[in-house]
């Protein structure tokens, strides 16, 4: 059917509906271009295209669009009539919260262009907005009902947050241990493989055969001079060794008393975590020409156990009066005896501290962790050093210093002040011997405050008990030692005694404020034998 229309556009509104969609129209071009405005105005954009031009040039020939009428509210066209639009989209009702928190109406026309994704705009819990969209009848937007989306309170959004804070923090912690776990097999792959030699088989050691006889034994062949057994030959003593008892017990792992073929010796068990000690510590030990009365004999090291349990021993001589801190604590001492420690005790320092030169000569190494309870007392009453886990080599052809990658620090109580307010230069070796000096100078008091002349003699003490806490921190140590520069007091009786009056200077010499300032383990150990000539005492 065709109708030709030339009427207003409020006549033609009254006719579209009783057009079914498939009917052929035929208007006027002015006609047409009325009705192009009128759905633009209200949503519809589908309609909009220009009709073409019949060959007359008169009229044109269409496909009538359905139009859907829509209740509108708070979104209505400017030439609305009862809250009423029409569309050739869909009709919508909408529900969003404002600022407030009041939640507003809104209902209206959609164009077609577009209309199908703003209808898939579902609820979002940040816009607290929800739409509904209809097309099935006219007005079918009144029957709409759309709802807000339930709010989150506060303590959801806490939960949520810490939940993603928690789940963020164990990826970070376990990448961080992932790194380390990868850190420490580079590093692993990248030194000697010290336990792979230890693996072998074992060799055969004949009976009768003590510990003194295979040492030298050993240096008197030349495999290892002065630097300890052959490694298969450490391995069989260790894997025959039979533990008696735990008699110590510190922050690397415990000591223990064992024997083999019923000579005790000294068994270092370290913990896994410590395993950079027990390597250093078996790498100096088995330094050329370390071998020396006053430092810790060295027996063997090994690696015992599988791939979930691992022990790392360390086996020394074994000395009854244990540490130098045990003995002063129970033990006085007359003239003799405190000559006897001190000199000693500065003579294993000495031979640390000397580079031996030679086709196979011995660096300088300097101690780092000098105390009384890292000094062993003989059964003869003379000391030996012990525990070179944080020890330090000097390569004089390079003119570098080998420092432990290990994370272990000094023992605060006994750090010099260059150490405690990080001034100590780590690239200068002579640096790590002067800290070692102002150690020693501690030590030095210790022993003479359980001297015992005149009759009098004092209980024994750690330096600077009186100045800082039992578990010093390292600003307590920086105040009194840094900041006031105090040092151990001398007792009256000191100035009367000749002896200790020397003791009391060489002590002041040793732990002076500057590095430069104090005396060598050279100079020490020479004052200390004028002072034994003296005393007409022979060691």
């Amino acid at each position: 059917m065709q109708i030709r229309f030339r009427g207003d556009l409020e006549s033609l509104l009254l006719i579209l509906p009783i057009i079914t969609s498939g009917t052929c129209v035929s208007v006027s071009v002015s006609t047409a271009n009325m009705l192009d405005a009128m759905l633009l105005r209200n949503g519809g954009k589908g309609g909009s295209e220009r009709w073409p031009e019949d060959s007359s040039g008169g009229t044109v020939t269409v496909l009538a669009p359905r139009m859907l009428w829509c209740h509108c509210y708070h979104h209505c066209p400017e030439d609305s009539v009862n809250n009423t639009c029409v569309t050739d989209g869909y009709c919508f009702t909408m529900v969003e919260e404002e600022e407030g928190g009041q939640a507003v109406l809104t209902a209206g026309c959609l164009g077609l262009a577009g209309s199908e994704f703003q209808c898939r705009d579902t609820w979002n819990v940040r816009s607290r907005r929800a739409l509904e969209c209809c097309t099935d009848q006219d007005y079918c937007n009144q029957n709409l009902h759309p709802t807000l989306p339930p709010l989150v309170s506060s303590g959801d959004r806490i939960q949520y947050m810490a939940l993603f804070i928690s789940i963020t923090v164990c990826i970070v912690i376990l990448a961080l241990i992932l790194l380390f776990c990868y850190v420490r097999y580079k590093r692993q792959e990248s030194r000697p493989h010290y336990s792979i030699d230890l693996e072998q088989e074992e060799t055969y050691i004949p009976p009768g055969e003590s510990l003194k006889d295979l040492i030298e034994h050993s240096r008197s062949i030349g495999s290892g001079s002065g630097s300890g057994l052959p490694l298969l030959v450490q391995r069989t003593i260790a894997k025959q060794i039979q533990m008696v008892k735990q008699i110590g017990k510190g922050r690397y792992g415990e000591v223990w008393m064992g024997k083999w073929r019923g000579e005790r010796v000294a068994v270092k068990v370290f913990f896994t975590t410590e395993e950079e000690s027990w390597f250093r510590e078996t790498e100096i030990y088995q330094t050329f020409l370390m071998r020396h009365d006053n430092i810790l004999g060295f027996i063997a090291a090994d690696i015992k156990g599988t791939g979930s349990w691992t022990q790392l021993y360390l086996i020394t001589d074994y000395h009854e009066n244990g540490s130098l801190y045990d003995y002063l604590k129970s033990n006085t001492l007359d003239v003799k005896a405190l000559l006897k420690l001190a000199y000693s005790s500065i003579s294993g320092l000495c031979h640390l501290h000397t580079e031996i030169y030679g086709t196979q000569g011995k660096p300088a190494i300097a101690h780092r962790d000098l105390k009384s309870k890292n000094i062993l007392v003989k059964k003869n009453g003379s000391c030996c050093i012990a525990d070179l886990g944080l020890a330090v080599k000097f390569n004089s052809d390079s003119n570098e210093v080998d420092i432990p990658p290990n994370l272990r620090v000094g023992t605060k109580r006994y750090m010099p002040p260059e150490v405690l307010d990080e001034s100590l230069n780590r690239s200068y070796f002579q640096s790590f011997i002067m800290a070692d000096m102002y150690s020693f100078g501690l030590i030095m008091w210790e022993m003479a405050r359980r001297s015992t002349f005149g009759g009098i003699v004092e209980e024994y003490q750690l330096p600077y008990h009186d100045l800082v806490p039992t578990d010093p921190s390292y600003e307590d140590m920086q105040e009194v030692v840094c900041i006031k520069k105090q040092r151990p007091s001398f007792a009256n009786r000191w100035s009367s005694d000749e002896c200790l009056r020397q003791m009391g200077k060489l002590m002041s010499e040793c732990w002076a404020h500057s590095p430069a300032s104090r005396l060598t383990a050279l100079r020490v150990k020479k004052t200390l034998a004028k002072m034994l000539e003296s005393q007409d005492i022979k060691l």
